[in-house]
């Protein structure tokens, strides 16, 4: 299974979101309060916490600020051990409630539903929780970008949460970062392969111009164009995206329920095709079953491609590359980059098949 598919590492209690999800969610906000207080408040905590001893918290960072749970005493006894884990999880979990803030309050700040204090801290509460459930993973700066439209679109704060633990289903290998690898690092170099393949002499400049490994699109992929795209764009981009990438036997792997999982598996090829969503069926029919060459990939290629000329001529460093994308910020639509990121799927479906 792909790496960003796997599911086995995180698994919530079983219940239904439209029945029993408002009270679990309520549950575990209940437990973060007794911790801190200040969550449910309508406040929003933006300077470091400190411990019993008024000692500021320290934790391990990795490489996008995400805390480390890993360094343990591998002479801890099996109890020593668990307290310990413990421990460390509430100490990282109150150091990250912090950064969680300060990302808040920059999280769409040209948006009137964020000039009231109280919608700052439902995101904040929102993330917190995730933060404290999802331990594995914690907060990642981006997770509010991604948070952020469920909080301002949804009226109840547990809505918002099963919303976004949905999506992170999807998204959270995006955010897991190491001092070794980034989450998206497969499909940076699965667009890699794209460039080169569609647009060698685009690939090639940017090679000479050390930018081989595309780190420069890194944001893009991470947070699904959150900054690239107006706030109206991005989500229609997003449905998008999931409309069309839309195919059971994915879909299926993200469900508690593997009896289901198991039973997609066994779809007819024909009746898949027929089920999937126009890029995933484009995908299914040439048998590109790999799960790595997602629609945002060729969504980043379709910028790059559009970008083709002004980066030939007048990127003479990385940072230049990073200026001239960063351009596009806000003015992209939504539309035009979705018919020719399909565009370019099909010839990169076409040429690699001819290959």
């Amino acid at each position: 299974m792909p790496r960003f598919l796997r599911t086995d590492t995180w698994t919530l209690p079983k219940c239904s979101v439209a029945s029993n999800g408002g009270e679990q969610y309520g549950l575990w906000k209940a437990e973060c309060q007794k911790i801190v207080p200040l969550i449910g408040s309508g406040r929003v905590i933006t300077s470091p916490i400190n411990n019993d001893n008024d000692q500021q918290l320290n934790a391990d960072k990795d490489c996008n600020g995400a805390v480390s749970t890993s360094s343990l005493d591998p002479s801890t006894s099996h109890e020593g051990l668990v307290q310990n884990t413990n421990k460390k999880k509430l100490t990282n979990w109150k150091l990250i409630l912090p950064q969680i803030g300060l990302d808040v309050v920059r999280t769409d700040r040209a948006l009137a539903f964020y000039e009231s204090e109280i919608n700052q801290a439902k995101l904040w509460d929102v993330l917190a929780v995730y933060a404290w459930v999802d331990s594995d993973i914690g907060y990642v700066q981006g997770m509010n970008d991604i948070c952020s439209p469920m909080v301002i679109l949804l009226e109840h704060e547990a809505d918002a949460f099963w919303c976004f633990e949905r999506t992170m289903r999807r998204l959270r290998e995006n955010f897991r970062c190491t001092t070794s690898s980034i989450g998206v690092q497969s499909q940076l170099g699965t667009l890699s392969t794209i460039i080169k393949t569609l647009d060698p002499q685009l690939h090639q400049h940017l090679e000479d111009l050390d930018g081989g490994e595309y780190l420069f699109a890194f944001r893009m992929l991470m947070v699904l164009f959150r900054r690239e795209f107006s706030f109206v764009d991005a989500l229609y981009l997003w449905e998008l995206i999931w409309a069309m990438e839309y195919n059971p036997n994915i879909f299926s792997m993200y469900k508690e329920d593997r009896t289901v999982a198991e039973t997609a598996l066994k779809v007819d090829e024909k009746l898949l095709i027929k089920q999937c969503g126009k890029f995933e069926k484009e995908k299914v029919k040439t048998g590109h079953v790999d799960h790595e060459s997602a629609l945002a990939i060729f969504l980043v290629a379709s910028v790059l491609e559009a970008k083709n000329k002004t980066l030939l001529k007048e990127a003479k460093g990385l940072d230049d590359v990073v200026k001239i994308l960063d351009e596009t910020t806000g003015k992209l639509d939504a539309k035009k980059a979705c018919k020719a990121a399909l565009k370019i799927q099909k010839k990169y479906l076409n040429k690699t098949k001819q290959s």
